[in-house]
């Protein structure tokens, strides 16, 4: 069977930061979360906002490593971490008065990663 490589030069950017700095700050959950973001497209994560809803409370901090849908709705305030979202999403992640930034973003934010959770 046929190997998936990775072309998108902005994602494979990532992975790479991902791993370097779970290296150097010895936080695992980077890791964790390259790992996700390197299979497949067809393997990687789809979370649906009625999901991050059901699983944070306010004012948390949520990685999904994979895009994020406008299914269901958010009823709180969150910050959500993607590698990307549909419009749909954002319009609802604005409308709630949640956060959205990307992976790279939190990482400059929380190089530890503490207290952060991640929403497969």
């Amino acid at each position: 069977m046929k190997q998936a490589k990775i072309t998108n030069p902005e994602l494979i950017d990532l992975i790479t930061l991902l791993k370097r700095e779970s290296r150097e700050k010895q936080a695992g959950i980077w890791l964790d979360i390259a790992e996700y973001l390197s299979k497949s497209r067809s393997q990687r994560v789809s979370v649906n906002l009625s999901k991050i809803s059901r699983h944070t409370k306010r004012a948390d901090t949520v990685v999904v490593p994979g895009k994020i849908l406008g299914s269901g709705s958010l009823n709180h305030a969150v910050t959500v971490a993607s590698f990307d979202a549909s419009e749909k999403a954002k319009a609802k992640l604005v409308a709630a008065k949640a956060k959205y930034i990307s992976i790279s973003e939190l990482l400059k934010k929380n190089p530890k990663g503490s207290n952060v959770k991640i929403i497969r």
